[in-house]
């Protein structure tokens, strides 16, 4: 096992040949063969790293370039180049799926600026006007409109072709802790399909006569991961979490117990560096943003390739500089070829360079599919095992007028058919349902017709919970691997007839353990009608420690289901993180509006009259 890994992220640096590049406009792009195209000169450390060794380098230039070297050095570890799965090209979606979490939709752009909707409510929250609302250059935006801003105090909103709203103020116009306040509350409203990886705090200072400048008061507001991520996992598991760049900024700040700013690629090289003579157990996150920022978007070739020379000059120094338990890996989250007409990121291949503990020996690992491998092997260095990739779970909004809202659509009879529930889906989908709840051996089915639309819930130890715990897990877990994000567990009320009340909770907190560390949440059934009241507030009170998300009435198949009655003493009796969830018998609009009023947030209902 390793005691470091060293992740880093070189933003935008891409290998070309996505199989599906053509769906993102981004036929031919291939950021490495740009960079080869600039110069003759080698680039040994990555080299040795095995860059140029990579299969499917087939581009001309490469080609070019690799007969122009005299002698390019071997690999020394394992190396291959790494297929996005998620759909979508930004640098937040790219590093989530790194992190181990897929994006099945992309992240919204506005390519014709934002709508005015959103416009209404950024004049809301900052009681300011709105001046550009249009992709933008940064430097060239503050240009443009900044004497305007600071005669009409108006806000400068603008975007790219990044899923970002950037606004951009003069600190003397607008101080920078208002621009924050107002950039945080842009934050909490865009969200679903609005949900911009990141809104941006752009403070600038300077004036018409002299120009204006950009300060380093920059701050990123970034959209929390649906799942958690590599950096939660590790960081609950108790190891360092240290991120250089803006890494902090793509996971919000969560899951990482060290944070460093950096100004550029050099002072991110440096930090990176550093931290090869520092003791820690753990990870090290770099992220080096200056090839996508400063060259990629500009379609500067010459600068993206005197960045590359720059890395690769200290990535020489750095690999003799590793322990014997140390792990580097380098890679991407996405291309932005500096070469094509476009400015905007492109959908390419990234390599998957690794060098250290278990990686000494040349391995060419090809290609492989998901960026997400990079978190299984970061699991396996640091933790001794492997966190397969999680399944997003959806945010999803009550509306107090659509009963729909609060519903798991129920399918769970035995002679439900694969028509019955893709069916099922369509129905939940357009009545804007809470989720689906299928059948274990639907997950699949249900899944790949919601197409990320919809959360599919599933059921385990159904009906009657006296399955052992291991096997309780084991479905749990399939059923995540599946595409299930909801689990709906029903407890072993044998062990609670027998209050054997320990084994009972030791249970419930080992699934709880399981599925949340896929991003999903658990709902335990207690099967209200066979337990005394005494025993219904015991296991309010063991579902509520144990940390599952909802405690759940019934399955439905018991002698009765939810009632009011069981529903406020749940309520009553259970954590206020701990949600309640009514099920069972549940036929009209009145009877769940009744269950809702009772304390319940979910339903489990087939249908509504």
């Amino acid at each position: 096992m390793a005691k470091r890994v060293f992740l880093v992220i070189l933003d935008s640096f891409g290998l070309g040949g996505a199989p599906d590049e053509a769906d993102f406009k981004d036929e031919g792009s291939n950021t490495l063969a740009a960079v080869l195209s600039d110069s003759d000169l080698p680039f040994p450390g990555l080299a040795r790293m095995g860059l140029f060794d990579v299969d499917g380098e087939d581009d001309e230039r490469i080609i070019r370039w690799k007969q122009a070297q005299d002698n390019t050095p071997a690999p020394i570890g394992s190396y291959g180049r790494l297929r996005e799965l998620s759909s979508g090209k930004d640098s937040t979606i790219g590093h989530w799926e790194i992190a181990g979490v897929y994006s099945a939709t992309p992240l919204p752009t506005y390519p014709e600026g934002f709508p005015e909707n959103i416009l209404d409510k950024i004049r809301e929250v900052s009681g300011r006007g709105i001046l550009c609302n249009k992709p933008y250059s940064g430097t060239e935006v503050i240009r443009d409109y900044g004497a305007e801003h600071i005669k009409t105090g108006d806000l400068i909103v603008y975007t790219s072709a990044d899923s970002v709203l950037q606004i951009a103020a003069h600190e003397e116009v607008v101080p920078t802790d208002e621009l924050y306040r107002i950039c945080s509350a842009c934050r909490e409203f865009m969200t679903g399909d609005d949900g911009v990886g990141r809104v941006i705090a752009r403070p600038f200072t300077g004036n018409e006569k002299d120009g204006f400048t950009r300060t380093s008061n920059r701050k990123d507001f970034s959209l929390p991961a649906p799942a958690a991520t590599m950096p939660d996992i590790l960081k609950k598991e108790g190891l360092d979490v240290i991120s250089i760049g803006k890494i902090k900024d793509l996971f919000a700040y969560r899951g990482l117990t060290e944070t460093t700013a950096t100004a550029d690629n050099e002072d991110g090289i440096r930090r990176l560096t550093d931290m090869l003579d520092c003791d820690f157990n753990g990870l090290c996150f770099v992220n080096l943003v200056d090839f996508d920022m400063k060259y990629g978007h500009r379609n500067d070739i010459s600068g993206y390739a005197a960045a590359m020379h720059e890395f690769d000059d200290a990535l020489t120094r750095m690999i003799p500089l590793l322990r014997q338990d140390d792990l580097l890996i380098i890679t991407a989250d996405h291309g932005c070829d500096p070469s094509t007409e476009s400015t905007d990121h492109s959908r390419e291949c990234v390599p998957l360079l690794i060098y250290g503990e278990g990686h000494d020996v040349p391995h060419n690992m090809g290609e492989i599919a998901g960026f997400g491998v990079v978190s299984s092997i970061v699991y396996t260095a640091l933790l001794g095992r492997n966190f397969p990739s999680a399944v997003p779970h959806l945010d999803h909004s009550i509306d107090e007028n659509n009963i729909y809202s609060y519903v798991d659509v129920t399918n769970l009879k035995t002679t439900a058919t694969t028509k019955d529930i893709e069916e099922l889906v369509d129905k939940a989908i357009r009545l804007g349902a809470a989720s689906v709840c299928v059948q274990p051996c639907y997950v699949r089915d249900a899944a790949r017709k919601a197409a990320g639309r919809l959360n599919i819930c599933t059921v385990i130890g159904f009906p009657n919970g006296y399955s052992t715990t291991a096997v309780k897990k084991y479905e749990a877990l399939d059923a995540i691997a599946n595409g299930a994000s909801e689990i709906d567990m029903v407890i072993n009320v044998n062990f609670i007839k027998s209050r054997r009340f320990d084994e009972a909770a030791t249970e419930i907190g080992i699934i709880a353990e399981a599925v949340h560390s896929k991003g999903a949440i658990l709902k335990v059934i207690i099967e209200t009608c066979l337990l005394t009241e005494t025993e219904k507030k015991m296991l309010c009170n063991i579902v509520t420690v144990q940390g599952a998300d909802f405690i759940k009435t019934s399955t439905g198949f018991g002698s009765a289901g939810a009632t009011v009655e069981d529903v406020r003493l749940m309520r009553h009796y259970s954590g206020s993180n701990l949600e309640v969830k009514a099920a069972g018998g549940i036929r009209s609009e009145e009877a769940a509006r009744a269950m809702i009023e009772a304390g319940a947030t979910r339903i489990g209902a087939s249908n509504l009259g």
